[in-house]
């Protein structure tokens, strides 16, 4: 193997800069070329390849979003598009291909590879964190970093006015960030898809605080009760509480990794290298217990990472 492709697929996520200098880094040591192909798979299809060198990276390991750009493009959904993406690799001599993203992205790159024999190295890369077979996923703890931030800043407002404030979170599928961000900022009370929320619950919680003190709730994005305006609304119409929604965003995306995500991300652009180059393909590369393990790709999106029951046990006992 001499040439091995690289692409930032889905959404952006703190870190994954450092992943491409780490890529690059790692391959110029094997002896082995890195193409860097822009705008995640739309780029393989519209052949857009530059070959990247040690220059290319150098000041970036700190920088947030991706060089390569990245997007979530819905045509490699389609098994011809797979193909064409293939076919176009392979014209360029690109021998495999290392790629970062989150569960969707894991999927087709999945499929590139199992569908036309082609070697493929999957890296979890989501600030969500939802992606089996890794503990953290490159962004993660950034993510959790700016949202503690904010509600850190928020909560001093709470503090003087003694209102109920709403704080919204990302994680669409899981509730990673807001019950570790709720942890660890003090919220009174925190929302994740992974249970239910109890609304005659927080209602009680709610009413029996000091009238002049603030309640703080993260809520998940992914709640089943909707995000911070729906929680806000069941609050206001079903027991007259008025509250202040404040929806992080993607906020959480940007800015500058945290050093644990600059050397998570650093560790697994090495070993996905070397995964490449040993043959342990269709696979992701990911952390476990501190060591570097290689999940099949499929795993990495049909079965669900597992929030630990003891977290949403903890947040209740300290709200």
């Amino acid at each position: 193997m001499k040439r091995i492709g690289l692409l930032t697929s889905g959404t952006d996520a703190p870190g994954m800069n450092a992943l491409i200098r780490s890529v690059v880094r790692t391959a110029e040591s094997k002896k082995l070329e890195v193409i860097g192909i822009s705008h995640g798979f739309k780029g393989i299809v519209e052949e857009q390849f530059k070959t990247l060198g040690r220059a290319d990276t150098a000041n970036i390991v700190g920088l947030g979003g991706t060089i390569l750009k990245t997007s979530k493009y819905m045509p490699i959904e389609e098994e011809h598009v797979r193909k064409q993406a293939v076919e176009q690799l392979r014209k360029a001599g690109i021998e495999g291909l290392i790629a970062t993203g989150g569960p969707w992205s894991l999927k087709y790159l999945h499929l590139m590879g199992k569908e036309h024999n082609y070697p493929v190295v999957g890296v979890g890369a989501i600030i969500d964190n939802d992606v089996y077979g890794t503990d953290y996923t490159i962004g993660y703890d950034s993510a959790l970093n700016t949202a503690a931030e904010a509600i850190d800043k928020i909560r001093d407002t709470a503090d003087s006015m003694g209102n109920v404030f709403i704080i919204e979170v990302m994680g669409s599928q899981a509730g990673y960030i807001a019950i570790n961000v709720g942890i660890g900022c003090g919220a009174e009370y925190i929302a994740i898809p992974e249970t239910i929320t109890n609304i005659p619950d927080l209602h009680r919680r709610i009413s029996s605080r000091n009238a002049d003190k603030r309640y703080i709730i993260v809520i998940g994005e992914g709640d089943e009760v909707g995000g911070g305006f729906d929680l806000a609304k069941i609050l206001k119409d079903s027991y007259n509480i008025d509250s202040t929604v404040s929806v992080l965003g993607a906020m959480q995306k940007g800015g500058k990794p945290s050093v644990a995500d600059r050397i998570l991300a650093s560790r697994l652009g090495h070993a996905a290298v070397e995964a490449m180059i040993d043959g342990n393909t269709n696979s992701m590369v990911g952390i476990i217990n501190g060591s570097v393990h290689h999940t099949p790709l499929p795993l990495t999106f049909e079965r669900k990472k597992i929030l630990p029951d003891y977290l949403v046990s903890l947040s209740d006992i300290l709200a």
